[in-house]
C-alpha cells in the first residue's frame, strides 16, 4: 500500500513509518521539524519538510495515496494551556485542511491520532468511547474538535476515517523537552543519572501507559481492519498505573540511586486514567503484548540516551 504520514518525523510518527517500511510498504512523511528530528526518518521514507496547512503540498503527496496517518499535532497540555490559539491552528486548522486535500485528491481511508485526553475527568473507569468527552485543557479540546471534523467530512465525501483515542504512549526514543516532558521519559531520564523524581500531589493518580509498539499495532491494524469507518477507538494498554508506583520501580530498575520527592502543591491533572478495550478488542483484534515492566525494561535498553549512562546494577534487578 502507499501510505502518506503526517507528523513523520516525531515519536509515534517515525515508529509507524519503520513498521511500515520493514513491510515492504511504499511511505511518505511530511513533517514541518517544529519539534520532530529528522534523523528518526527511516531513509526510505520520501520526506518532505512542510506545514500541514499547505493545501497545495497535500495535493502533490496525496497523488495515489491509498491510507493517510494523521499524527500532526501540538501534544503538550500545559503549553496549550498558553497558546491556545497556537493549538487551534495547528490541530484543528491543519485537520481541516488535510481533510479538504484528501477529499479534492480522493483518498480512501484516513487514520487520526486522537488522544485519552479528550475525556478529562469522569466519575468512572475504565474510560469506555460512549461517555462524554470532558476536556479540561486546550489540547484535548483541539483533539476532540478534530475528531468531529474528521469523522463529519468523511461521511460527508465517502472517506472512511478512524479515530484512535491514544493514552500515555511511550517508548525508546521519546522526546524529552525540558518544558513538560512526559512522565515516563523524564523519571527514566532521572533515574539513570541518579537525580531527582518528582511526583505531582501524593502521586495516588493513575495513568495507562502504552508501549510505542502496541500503538503501533493499533496503527497498522486500523489501516486495513474491515467494519471500522467513522469508528472511535481507544488505544491503551488496559492498566491504572499510580504515578508513586511507577517512579519506585523505576527506581528499582535504574539500581536504586535516584530519589522520590512529593510535591504537595503540584497540579496531578485528572485523578484517573484507564482505557477500555473492548471495542479495540473487537473491531482491531488490538492486545498489547508489553506489560509496563517489559515496556521500561524495553525503553531502558532500546534508547541510547539511558543505556549509555545505566547502572549496571540495573541489569540484575
Amino acid at each position: 500500500m502507499n501510505f502518506l504520514i503526517t507528523g513523520v518525523a516525531g515519536f509515534l510518527g517515525s515508529a509507524l513509518a519503520r513498521r511500515l517500511v520493514r513491510e515492504g510498504h511504499q511511505v511518505r512523511g511530511l513533517d514541518d521539524l517544529s519539534t520532530g528530528d529528522p534523523e528518526r526518518v527511516p531513509p526510505e521514507v520520501l520526506f518532505t519538510r512542510g506545514d500541514v496547512n499547505d493545501r497545495p503540498k497535500l495535493w502533490t503527496l496525496l497523488q495515489d495515496v491509498d491510507c493517510v496517518y494523521h499524527l500532526a499535532a501540538r501534544v503538550s497540555v500545559p503549553e496549550s494551556v498558553l497558546y491556545p490559539r497556537e493549538y487551534n491552528h495547528v490541530n484543528v486548522g491543519g485537520t481541516v485542511t488535510l481533510m479538504e486535500a484528501i477529499r479534492d485528491v480522493g483518498v480512501r481511508r484516513v487514520i487520526f491520532a486522537s488522544s485519552g485526553a479528550v475525556y478529562g475527568h469522569q466519575d468512572e473507569q475504565p474510560l469506555r468511547e460512549d461517555l462524554l468527552p470532558n476536556p479540561g485543557s486546550p489540547y484535548a479540546v483541539s483533539k476532540l474538535a478534530a475528531e468531529h471534523y474528521v469523522h463529519t467530512i468523511g461521511r460527508q465525501w465517502g472517506v472512511e476515517t478512524v479515530a484512535l483515542r491514544i493514552f500515555n504512549a511511550y517508548g525508546p526514543h521519546q522526546p524529552l523537552p525540558p518544558a513538560y516532558p512526559p512522565v515516563i521519559a523524564n523519571f527514566l531520564y532521572q533515574a539513570v543519572r541518579g537525580g531527582t523524581l518528582v511526583v505531582h500531589g501524593d502521586g495516588m493518580q493513575t495513568r495507562d501507559f502504552v508501549y510505542v509498539d502496541d500503538v503501533v499495532q493499533a496503527l497498522v491494524a486500523a489501516a486495513t481492519a474491515p467494519g471500522v469507518a467513522y469508528e472511535t477507538l481507544n488505544v491503551g494498554s488496559g492498566q491504572a498505573t499510580p504515578i508513586r508506583a511507577l517512579a519506585q520501580r523505576i527506581v528499582e530498575l535504574t539500581g536504586g540511586r535516584a530519589q522520590i520527592i512529593f510535591n504537595p502543591r503540584g497540579s496531578s491533572g485528572v485523578a484517573h486514567m484507564q482505557a477500555d478495550l473492548t471495542k479495540a478488542r473487537r473491531l482491531l483484534r488490538y492486545e498489547p503484548q508489553f506489560t509496563l515492566e517489559q515496556g521500561l525494561r524495553a525503553t531502558l535498553e532500546h534508547d541510547p540516551r539511558l543505556r549509555a549512562v545505566a547502572s549496571p546494577a540495573a541489569a540484575s534487578v
